[in-house]
């Protein structure tokens, strides 16, 4: 009995979402192009880190190779960009990760990836918000913290704020209001913050090619010794100039600063978020992602050139790069174009972290796994009201009272895992026989198309002479009979995949944890790493020798299977290098939602309910009527 009951609870937890695109009805308002897309993914990934991040990175990490910084940090982005473009293709609804997870590993690991979105954008949120307004201040003079300081005073170290922050929290009751207020309105004032952020990068780096000097990129010790005090010791100048040249710190320079340039891409995701929201979201949502990844890319690929050519790295001011190389060039003036590009970056940040924030509550709540109260839709303004309301409160009274730093790597979790999942998600539907088509486009197939394009776009249509009874055997893992995909070769790669994640997590723990012993070329670890890699490299060749769906999509990723598999490597090597204690509060965090989704989502869970009805009322809820469609034309 309990072993029952067990075995119905594991269904319960890997159920898989049906996703009906028969109907292109939605709640949202479709109002968004192609070109609110890009602005909406560049506001929010090009931030105030533009003007912070390339100075610190520089003078600590790489120098000038820190354009090859950006260059590494931008492929490896990409490929997670590539990973979610092709499921904005296929799955053109509100949600992103979550939704993606939902339709193809399972509810508990949607579930995680939600809940791990929401602490990300409301962290992200509360920090952007503090940023502002201490920017802001410190353009005015830093009248307002001397203002409140000797009157308010909530100071608890490592938890509590030195002092409440009333700008941050009227900054987010702003921006709660304007997305509110509608997603037509908010796009517009994102074009508008974004386009004077542009303007100011293109300034900063057209002037910083004029002013600078390609001596600066090929500095000698003389240089060194010259320009900072005589005679310093080794260990001095060993850190602050490394080698000289162009790459002083070396090829581990490069990638230590690629991962720490990594984190400036985060954010094109809220792109995903609008499948309901975008006029023609399949052809927008891939094209939003890769062009701003790509602008994204190029801003910040000009202003790091630019500031290592303007002033020598090791000079360079960590807290306010830019503002101290104009000066040092002779433009001080230029700083004030700086401020107000900062102010506009941050401004975009805040929006495209609060964007996407009340969508993922949405779509988690519609589907039962969240309160719902939380998946209601204003009627005039065609918003998740609840959920825009519910998680602006959150945020702000996280900025208003929370000191912040130790909780800015939790937002790290939330986004790398959800890009793993993504990766994960595109690898396995690929090679599964069903297929998420509308049942429109089944209809017309049916009437007009040919029996070869009919098996194309559904699989479960078969000829007799195909239908044969499928065995596992060494044969079909490396060279399986049909050339489109059955439901024995998606099993196999589930499994695969599986196996796949599971050695690629051992492979980043022991490079991040036995890095020394394998810098000191340790037998025993060396022969274990090379182990992993070859048994890595079985399931890898499975997978790429299974045959893969046919079915048309706006956009697909290439290079499968190799691609995902590098995303994957990449966000979890990512992972792994955080700190312990940030690992102990993503387990107080996910403690927490599992106690929401265990004693509420769980047993309200729209698709467990669905499950429970008689096959036929399911049946009748996803077919037409007279059309006979496959069994994965409404899920996977």
């Amino acid at each position: 009995m309990f072993g029952g009951k067990m075995t119905s609870v594991g269904k319960k937890l890997i159920r898989r979402r049906m996703v009906d695109l028969s109907s292109e009805d939605t709640r949202f308002a479709r109002c968004l192009s192609t070109l609110d897309l890009i602005a909406l993914g560049v506001g929010s990934t090009l931030g105030a880190g533009v003007y912070v991040l390339a100075g610190e990175v520089a003078k600590e990490t790489a120098g000038p190779s820190i354009v090859l910084c950006f260059l590494v940090a931008a492929l490896s982005s990409v490929l997670a960009g590539l990973c979610y473009a092709e499921f904005g293709a296929r799955v053109p609804k509100t949600g992103s990760a979550y939704l993606y997870s939902y339709v193809t590993v399972g509810e508990i690991w949607a579930f995680t990836t939600g809940w791990n979105l929401i602490l990300s954008y409301v962290i992200g949120t509360a920090s952007v918000a503090r940023a502002w307004s201490a920017a802001f201040d410190n353009i005015i003079g830093n009248h307002i913290s001397t203002f409140f300081m000797n009157k308010t005073t909530v100071h608890l170290p490592g938890v509590l704020a030195e002092r409440p922050d009333f700008f941050a929290l009227i900054l987010i009751g702003l921006l709660t209001a304007l997305l509110a207020f509608g997603v037509s309105e908010s796009a517009l004032v994102n074009k508008i913050f974004t386009a004077v952020n542009l303007l100011v990068l293109g300034f900063v780096i057209i002037a910083g090619f004029v002013k600078g000097d390609i001596k600066n990129w090929q500095l000698s010790e003389k240089d060194y010794t010259n320009r900072s005090y005589p005679d310093p010791p080794d260990d001095i100048r060993k850190k602050e100039f490394g080698s000289g040249g162009f790459v002083p710190f070396g090829l581990e320079g490069i990638l230590t600063g690629a991962a720490t340039c990594f984190y400036a891409f985060v954010g094109f995701d809220c792109i995903a978020t609008t499948g309901e929201e975008a006029r023609n979201p399949q052809r927008s949502i891939p094209i939003g992602i890769i062009v701003s990844l790509l602008i994204c890319f190029v801003a910040y690929f000009g202003v790091s050139a630019a500031l290592t050519l303007m002033v020598p790295y090791f000079l360079l001011n960590k807290k306010s790069p830019l503002p101290e190389a104009f000066k040092a060039v002779g433009w001080e003036p230029a700083r004030y174009a700086v401020a107000v590009g900062s102010l506009c970056a941050l401004s975009t940040s805040l929006l495209g972290s609060m964007f996407p924030m009340p969508r993922v509550i949405y779509a988690m709540a519609e589907d039962g796994l969240l309160f719902k109260f939380l998946s209601s839709i204003n009627s005039r303004t065609k918003t998740p009201l609840s959920a825009t309301i519910t998680s602006g409160l959150l945020a702000a009274v996280l900025a208003f009272l929370l000191d912040l730093k130790d909780l800015v790597d939790l937002m790290s979790i939330g986004t790398l895992l959800a890009y793993s999942l993504v990766a994960v998600c595109v690898l396995i539907l690929r090679y599964q026989s069903g297929q998420l088509n509308s049942p429109k486009a089944m209809e017309m197939l049916e009437l007009n198309g040919n029996e070869e394009e009919r098996v194309i776009m559904n699989p479960a249509i078969t000829t007799a002479g195909t239908q044969q009874k499928e065995t596992l055997s060494l044969a079909t893992l490396f060279n399986p009979p049909a050339d489109t995909p059955t439901a024995l070769s998606g099993r196999i790669v589930y499994v695969c995949v599986s196996v796949i994640a599971t050695l690629i997590t051992v492979i980043c723990v022991v490079l991040t944890l036995e890095v020394k012993a394998l810098k000191d070329a340790s037998v025993g670890w060396i022969v274990a790493l090379v182990l992993l890699l070859v048994a890595l490299l079985v399931p890898t060749i499975i997978v790429w020798r299974q045959p893969q769906s046919n079915a048309r999509l706006n956009f697909k990723v290439p290079f499968l299977p190799l691609l995902p598999i590098f995303s994957i490597f990449v966000n979890i090597l990512l992972m792994v290098q955080l700190s312990a204690g940030t690992w102990v509060r993503f387990a107080v965090w996910m403690a927490v939602g599992f106690m929401i989704y265990f004693g509420y989502g769980i047993r309200n869970s729209v698709e467990g309910k669905n499950a429970e009805e008689p096959c036929a009322t399911v049946e009748k809820r996803l077919h037409h009527p007279g059309l006979d469609l496959g069994p994965g034309a409404a899920a996977v």
